[in-house]
């Protein structure tokens, strides 16, 4: 459970909530939150708030189903705010912007930048989409259609095509067929319900251990050992 004692809320019972893009760093809006919503955000992996004027809990998206999925909460040093580092269905702000300081302090609308996410975070948010809406005369789109099968076949040619290209020495042609290689192996995973970041995840979780039992890095680290 929380340690909500550590925080300091104001008089009201409340204290602010920044939600932070888990990936980007992008900060999304500003919210209050009581004690009883961190609970429920700790309890249910999705970001809850206190509303001020309606003198009541809520969820973010529970209308709009714009939810922000909470990879983590954080309190600042002195305890008097906290720190929502979540995954963002769709725009968080509810005018349609995707973050909430969309405007500069002189009112204006601060131009839209170019997306801050990785190349491949945003690659997998348009394979997600193709998936649900199937757009027509749309590549991802067919390959969904027909079938896992389908996709398998076509990770298996990037695949070759790709050793082809690094075999040849041609650079170009090998900077290609991975690009191809791994589009189809995020459709792939994908058409079979796991998602990127678990990948991302699983990558990141073996920086620093040691060589899995019976990997080819296992093997070859106790051969030069001389075991």
């Amino acid at each position: 459970m929380p340690r909500t004692d550590q925080i300091t809320f104001d008089e009201r019972g409340l204290v602010p909530v920044v939600a932070q893009d888990a990936r980007t760093g992008e900060v999304l809006m500003l919210a209050w939150a009581n004690a009883e919503a961190l609970q429920l955000t700790h309890s249910t992996g999705r970001a809850h708030y206190w509303s001020r004027s309606r003198k009541s809990l809520w969820a973010k998206g529970e209308t709009s189903g714009h939810v922000q999925e909470v990879e983590d909460v954080r309190m600042d040093c002195d305890g008097d705010a906290v720190l929502y580092r979540v995954r963002q269905t769709g725009p968080a702000c509810h005018t349609g912007e995707r973050s909430c300081f969309h405007r500069g302090i002189d009112g204006e609308a601060v131009g839209e930048g170019a997306d801050a996410r990785h190349m491949l975070d945003r690659l997998d948010e348009i394979i997600a989409a193709r998936e649900q809406e199937r757009p027509e005369g749309s590549y991802t789109t067919y390959l969904f259609a027909a079938g896992i099968d389908k996709v398998l076949k076509k990770v298996g040619e990037e695949a070759t095509e790709t050793v082809i290209a690094a075999k040849n020495g041609d650079n170009a042609e090998l900077r290609s067929e991975s690009a191809d290689l791994l589009f189809h192996l995020m459709v792939l995973w994908r058409a079979r319900g796991l998602d990127a970041g678990a990948v991302w995840g699983e990558l990141e979780r073996r920086f620093g251990q040691a060589p899995r039992p019976g990997s080819t890095a296992a093997r070859a680290s106790r051969s030069a050992d001389g075991t």
